[in-house]
């Protein structure tokens, strides 16, 4: 099996994002402005808020993708135009599908603005194909609990899997466009073989500590993403206690038009969204 290369080093921006909570972003950026089928990466904090001082994204549109959050510690309040609402908690996923569009809010809870505390995520954004645009919203919200894990025999390497499969564990997501989504944590000294299918884009990116990415091995510290090359696995290994995303899918190959919270094909179906959204078609947060 051919074992990919690491093609290049990607250093995160860091930026604001939402109501101005601090994120590191290794795409889009200018060494990376599209990595298909994704569209945007988000490292939220760790960031310490004290009681009152949380912030999160306040109501916002979104149309033409899907936003994945997952959460590693503190806790996060979602409600939407279409009524829905749901709480993230510590290792809780939310897979949103925004389709034809939907706006929403994610701000810290009412129990989390009291206390504060650590808050500590990712938000990825994935493309969805040009048949599935203007499907009807939906969500899939996925507690710790339900999560598959597994662990290496030597007990050195663990995995969650979020989307895709890993040391036999499959997700339990339903995904419209093929992706791998899973979050690694190896001990110092361990190591794993991660299959990725020869056709996908992929990537490591590296929540702390430092790995070692790829054959030939390459060293990639806390921040910083992997881009990997060609090949049908990846190879990882720790020296020190580390965490990594391995952030995989099949690139759609189509054009991609994209204003702010908007992704589709054309500029005309962009204008077509901000129409939607001013008009409010696209609801509003009771």
């Amino acid at each position: 099996m051919t074992r990919r290369p690491v093609a290049q080093v990607i250093d995160t921006v860091q930026t604001l994002e939402g109501g101005g909570f601090p994120v590191r972003r290794p795409f889009p950026v200018a060494q990376l402005l599209q990595f298909d089928p994704f569209l945007l990466f988000d490292h939220l904090g760790p960031v310490t808020w004290g009681p009152g001082q949380g912030i999160g994204a306040p109501d916002h549109p979104h149309r033409g993708f899907e936003t994945v959050t997952y959460l590693l510690s503190g806790e996060m309040q979602h409600k939407d135009s279409a009524g829905r609402s749901g709480t993230l908690r510590a290792g809780d996923v939310q897979w949103m599908t925004a389709g034809r569009g939907v706006v929403h809010s994610e701000m810290p809870t009412p129990e989390f603005q009291r206390s504060g505390g650590i808050m500590h995520g990712f938000q990825l954004w994935v493309n969805l194909p040009a048949k599935d645009k203007m499907m009807p919203p939906r969500y899939q919200d996925i507690p710790a609990a339900q999560i598959p894990e597994a662990m290496s025999a030597d007990g050195k390497v663990k995995v969650r899997v979020i989307a895709g499969s890993a040391l036999g564990k499959h997700a339990v997501i339903e995904v419209r466009t093929p992706i791998i989504y899973l979050h690694y944590t190896l001990r110092a000294g361990g190591e794993t073989a991660q299959d990725i299918p020869a056709d996908y884009n992929a990537m490591v990116y590296v929540i702390r500590g430092a790995a070692a990415v790829g054959d030939p091995q390459r060293d990639v510290r806390e921040g910083q993403a992997a881009l990997l090359g060609p090949g049908a696995s990846v190879q990882l290994a720790a020296k020190t206690d580390t965490d990594v995303l391995v952030l995989a899918g099949v690139p759609l190959n189509e054009p991609v038009a994209r204003h702010g919270p908007f992704v589709m094909n054309t500029a005309e179906e962009i204008q077509q969204a901000i129409r939607d959204y001013r008009e409010g078609r696209m609801g509003q947060i009771a």
